[in-house]
């Protein structure tokens, strides 16, 4: 038997239809972790990401780690764009992780379509991850998570008069100056 992780349950259940009884396809529901809230990027270990051990996403993850265990082999097939080949590797990293993949063969496998040829020919045409992409993701997350956390520290040390200043302004451009404003005339 065959496991065959996607994205979406839709997509889940039209693929699993065409794969047969070999094969369990299920969902990961989008990403399986993100970044640590409080401290997520170590900045004196070169910016080391930590992520999050449990998630709201852990159910659909212990679905796939109960799937797994009578699987001879794991398909990840989530989309093929940069968050698609991090998901991919989120999914692999947690099983590793958690020691469940001993004895499993790992494949990468994308497709165009939501066919039956075309998830058939992606079937026999299995890749690695691709570690561009998910360093490119890990990139783009990492100064994501680095914009907001400067922000908050930034907004958290604003005096008062700094705030008033900031809201006056913020009135201001949104055309809130004043004079009471009604529709009418004519």
């Amino acid at each position: 038997m065959y496991l065959v992780i996607v994205e979406s349950p839709a997509k889940a259940k039209t693929i699993n239809k065409f794969l047969g009884s070999d094969y369990e396809v299920l969902a990961s529901y989008g990403h399986v972790r993100d970044i640590e809230e409080k401290k997520g990027i170590d900045v004196n270990q070169n910016f080391k990401i930590n992520y999050q051990k449990e998630t709201a996403e852990s159910k659909h993850l212990n679905n796939i780690r109960k799937s797994l265990k009578n699987k001879k082999k794991l398909f990840l097939a989530t989309d093929q764009d940069r968050e698609g080949e991090a998901i991919a590797w989120h999914i692999q990293s947690i099983l590793e992780e958690d020691n469940l993949l001993k004895d499993k063969e790992i494949l990468r496998i994308t497709f165009n379509e939501i066919t039956k040829k075309a998830i058939l020919e992606s079937l026999n045409k299995p890749r690695k991850i691709d570690m561009n992409l998910v360093d490119a993701y890990q990139a783009r997350r990492s100064l994501d998570y680095l914009m907001a956390v400067s922000y908050t520290h930034l907004r958290a040390h604003e005096t008062t008069e700094d705030r008033v200043r900031r809201l006056q302004g913020e009135k201001k451009n949104a055309g809130g100056g004043g004079g009471g404003g009604g529709g009418g005339g004519g």
